[in-house]
């Protein structure tokens, strides 16, 4: 490699690897740390740890750390006031291997956040993961479960009692990669608050 090749290779700017979800409370993050266990343990893969549970909003990847202020400042145009979802449904994906938690019904208050956050993120110059598709909230709670012991018709997902899951906040998290797994760190949050007009 010539030294000018290396050279751009090394002037390119530092990214952070980020999306903005909604964070539970530490006895919600309890009780979805509980069934991803038992889910685990029922039909295998790993199960996600408790700390790191979360909904995501909008994936964005790799955004050059110099920007990390823009994301804050367009998610801070976002409003709306706090809500609940209500968590009541188990659901797994074959294509990637994944068991997720989820609500029935849909949650406009919910969609209506990822939507005016995809659209402020974009009016701000960000490509957000998933462009074109639907918005699907879920909670992923196991990854890579086996297609041997996958839930399916001989092995069904087990029902869940239903509990809600309240959100005054939605925060912008960076994610940093390794053997272990994922790991989050919380860098902004976002209050909902009652009353606000954008």
């Amino acid at each position: 490699m010539s030294a000018e090749r290396r050279n751009q290779k090394q002037a390119k700017p530092a990214t952070a690897r980020v999306f903005f979800a909604l964070w539970p409370a530490p006895e919600v993050a309890e009780r979805l740390g509980d069934i991803a266990h038992d889910s685990a343990q029922s039909f295998g893969g790993r199960a996600t740890r408790r700390e790191t549970i979360h909904l995501t909003l909008a994936f964005l990847g790799n955004v050059p750390e110099a920007r990390l202020p823009d994301l804050s400042i367009a998610a801070a145009s976002v409003g709306g006031e706090p809500f609940a979802i209500n968590v009541d449904q188990l659901g797994f994906w074959s294509h990637n291997h994944l068991l997720w938690a989820g609500c029935r019904l849909p949650s406009p208050a919910l969609d209506a956040l990822s939507s005016q956050l995809r659209k402020a993120l974009a009016r701000a110059g960000f490509r957000v993961g998933g462009e074109g598709r639907d918005f699907v909230p879920h909670i992923t709670l196991v990854r890579r479960v086996p297609e041997a012991t996958a839930p399916s018709e001989r092995r069904p997902l087990p029902s869940i009692e239903s509990f809600p899951w309240r959100n005054e906040r939605f925060v912008l998290v960076r994610s940093t990669l390794s053997a272990l797994g994922s790991s989050y760190q919380i860098i902004d949050e976002f209050p909902l608050t009652a009353g606000f007009s954008a």
